[in-house]
């Protein structure tokens, strides 16, 4: 069993479907894919949520992954790490209005010179240091192998490499134990490669498809030469390369490319695609040998249009693997009440449907993401998932501004 998700036995019955899935492979990361400074009050809306006679295993189930007493004593907790991103981050501010609007005041009095965005951008940094510091005795205790939090460069410059290694900086500088996240885009991978020189720990994310993996790949691997010709500390470098499982599926033009072409696409097979694009994508880091662990995101529960049971595919489809799962609260609740069949150990190396893989092979969309030369960088920035996930993180960050020049009084 995962040693960070259990400090002591518990009934295999007990367990949150998260700790079974942990306990196919004692390599296998569960994050939470949201805010630490959001977790207890999240636990108690969950657990008032309780069905009779449940909440006591939920709530048991829920210190096991965070609990601030057991941080602070014992440098442990269940999650091994933490993810942020544009939503989140507003999410967290809309959480706690009247402390964030607390906060930008004391910024801006402080710092008369800075603008909204400046200000903006102070609170941001802050809000990756405050979440960064309430996990660090886990990645203290550990000698930086967990503990990590990632902070995201702005959103509305993924274009734009000199404004993302810039922020990139910064927001390294919040903590030892803070990752910075990186978009899939040409210039993303550049400046992950100047970042992974200077021995800062990265996540690759709006990233979707097999060639953006094998560029991420090359562009950890030559920042690691670099690094190491430099005589840069590694020993608590990590990199991670999120795979944003269900967006692939949903926000790509699968769907539109198939019904222009006659074809029609179950959500299985949608499902049965997203799953060769990342099996394809994990068995390749394996194969070459690469320190960069894949990460997956942006999972469902559902119902299953072949057997109506509830699954959750996304997780189910690769246990066994030494994958780390980011998790937002939303997800690990409706976990606790999808009663999913038991993980099968092995399930990483089940060949996806074929026939799933050679219908949708007809589709451009689906090729771009599956073959290994399918894009090139160049087009990275212009693929549909990224292009409708870019989109939506711009905007909550145009929110989050707004809500700093509402609380200046603009």
């Amino acid at each position: 069993m995962n040693e960070q998700v259990l400090t002591k036995p518990v009934a295999a019955s007990a367990l949150h479907p998260l700790e079974q899935l942990a306990a196919t492979n004692a390599d296998a990361e569960i994050w939470w894919d949201s805010s630490p400074l959001i977790f207890p009050s999240w636990k108690e809306e969950t657990l008032a949520k309780a069905p009779e006679g449940q909440r006591a295993e939920w709530d048991a189930q829920l210190t096991r992954f965070y609990d601030d007493a057991t941080i602070k004593s014992q440098g442990t907790m269940g999650f091994r790490g933490v993810t942020t991103n544009p939503p989140l981050s507003l999410q967290a501010i809309k959480l706690a209005p009247e402390m964030w609007s607390a906060e930008i005041k004391q910024i801006a009095a402080k710092n008369p010179g800075l603008d909204v965005e400046g200000v903006y951008w102070a609170m941001y940094l802050d809000l990756v240091k405050k979440g960064a510091d309430a996990i660090r005795p886990v990645y203290d205790k550990s000698g930086g192998k967990f503990g990590f939090l990632s902070g995201q460069v702005d959103p509305r410059f993924v274009r734009d490499g000199d404004k993302m290694l810039a922020q990139g900086l910064t927001i390294a500088a919040q903590g030892e134990n803070v990752m910075v996240k990186l978009p899939g885009s040409k210039e993303g991978y550049e400046v992950l490669e100047e970042l992974t020189a200077l021995g800062i720990s990265t996540n690759n994310t709006t990233s979707f498809t097999v060639p953006q993996y094998l560029r991420c790949r090359a562009a950890v691997s030559a920042g690691l030469l670099r690094a190491q010709a430099a005589g840069i500390d590694l020993s608590k470098w990590r990199s991670v390369i999120t795979h944003m499982s269900a967006r692939l599926g949903e926000l790509s033009d699968w769907k539109t490319e198939a019904k222009a072409r006659g074809i029609e696409l179950t959500m299985s097979e949608i499902r049965d695609g997203e799953e060769a694009v990342l099996k394809r994508a994990y068995h390749h880091g394996k194969e070459i040998g690469h320190p960069s662990k894949m990460l997956q995101c942006s999972m469902r529960v559902e119902k299953d249009d072949r057997t109506g049971k509830n699954v959750s595919r996304h997780i189910q489809d690769f246990a066994g693997s030494d994958m780390v799962y980011t998790c937002p609260p939303g997800y690990i609740a409706g976990l606790m009440t999808a009663g999913l069949e038991p993980f099968d150990p092995k399930a990483i190396d089940r060949e996806p449907n074929k026939a799933s893989v050679e219908k949708l092979l007809k589709l451009p969309s689906f090729r771009a993401a599956y073959e290994y030369d399918g894009m090139t960088p160049d087009q990275f920035a212009h693929f549909g998932a990224f292009k409708a996930t870019e989109t939506e993180f711009a905007a909550a960050t145009r929110q989050t501004v707004d809500f700093v020049r509402m609380t200046l009084g603009g």
